[in-house]
């Protein structure tokens, strides 16, 4: 961030200077554990989950969770079920209520030679979204450099957020119906995903980090014209399926969020291709910053901007928009690919 923001920040009470006073709340996971704690007690955060990747697939009706190794994607239930575990089997459990133990079964089903049924196969299972149902999606709008210079926008002298809604939540090989949408200007967004792990309020730019359980990739699916209707671009950015993330949650040990290499491809063709080095906001900026507005909860989304390359950045006689039938391909370096499809 260079000086003149940073200053701005200082001026306006948004960096780290309010955690002196003891405004960072680590917070309980669940109401229950805030009520237990008492009044005024700070009750402790459960351990959150470490070295894992971490996904949602569906099966049968409900949504479980899965973690890959070495051997296939570990079906958690399952192997609960087997072991007699008492672990998360979802990974809203699990981002709530910690490891309890999700670590020491991974290990234990990878080292048994008769776990075979317990692993499947990764083509063979079917994604859902990362997060099922997060209290909320936030993201942040104009956040690489060289996209807001594309768009011929000032860079921002504070993080532009916007929402999502859980109606909008879609999966690594989903499919986003745009021909059920009043609109025409369809467009990508490569984007970094933060899943929030503690209860954050007040938290400072040094702590930020601390607070998230994971990374993921995402794409912001935005409708051009939608966006454009009124100052507020909510429209634009919500619709149904229009909220991508997956296929994992890499937990927050194993990720340097600053240095990421960041591509979007249609039907095979590189369009956006960038690092998150270019972020004007870092993720811990963006997390200490909305803390200060906001309480985030265990589960909560924040998409952190897209990089250059959108079609919305084309010169207008080079604007072709997205259709049905055009197949997007999201990757981020360690987070892994982001596959989806338009009808």
């Amino acid at each position: 961030m260079n000086t003149s923001r940073r200053g701005f920040f200082k001026k306006s009470g948004m960096l780290g200077a309010a955690v002196a006073t003891g405004g960072v709340a680590a917070g309980a996971s669940t109401p229950a554990l805030a009520a237990k704690a008492g009044r005024g007690a700070r009750p402790a955060s459960p351990v959150m989950a470490r070295s894992m990747t971490l996904l949602t697939f569906r099966r049968g009706d409900a949504y479980t969770l899965g973690v890959k190794t070495g051997k296939g994607i570990l079906d958690v239930g399952s192997a609960a079920k087997r072991y007699k575990a008492n672990v998360p089997t979802t990974m809203d459990d699990l981002i709530a209520g910690g490891d309890r133990g999700l670590g020491a079964l991974v290990a234990k089903a990878t080292a048994d030679s008769k776990a075979d049924g317990l692993f499947l196969e990764e083509s063979k299972i079917e994604f859902g979204p990362c997060v099922t149902n997060p209290e909320k999606i936030l993201c942040v709008g104009l956040n690489y450099a060289k996209h807001a210079r594309e768009t011929n926008n000032p860079l921002p002298k504070l993080p532009i957020l916007f929402n999502k809604f859980n109606s909008a939540l879609n999966a690594h090989n989903g499919t986003v119906r745009v021909s059920a949408v009043p609109a025409e200007k369809f467009d990508y967004e490569a984007e970094l995903v933060i899943v929030m792990g503690k209860r954050a309020r007040n938290v400072s730019e040094a702590e930020a980090l601390s607070y998230v359980f994971g990374y993921a990739t995402g794409n912001d699916f935005t409708a051009r014209d939608l966006q454009s209707r009124s100052s507020q671009w909510m429209i634009g950015k919500t619709f149904d399926g229009s909220g991508l993330i997956g296929p994992y949650i890499v937990t927050s040990d194993m990720v340097d969020p600053g240095n990421l290499k960041i591509e979007c491809a249609v039907n095979g063709e590189v369009r956006q291709s960038s690092n998150t080095s270019d972020l004007v906001f870092n993720c811990a900026q963006i997390v200490s910053y909305t803390s200060k507005l906001m309480t985030l909860e265990p589960g909560d989304l924040i998409y952190t901007g897209t990089p250059e390359g959108v079609i919305s950045g084309y010169p207008k006689d080079k604007q072709v928009w997205l259709k049905p039938g055009d197949k997007l391909t999201t990757t981020i370096e360690k987070l892994g690919e982001l596959r989806f499809s338009l009808s």
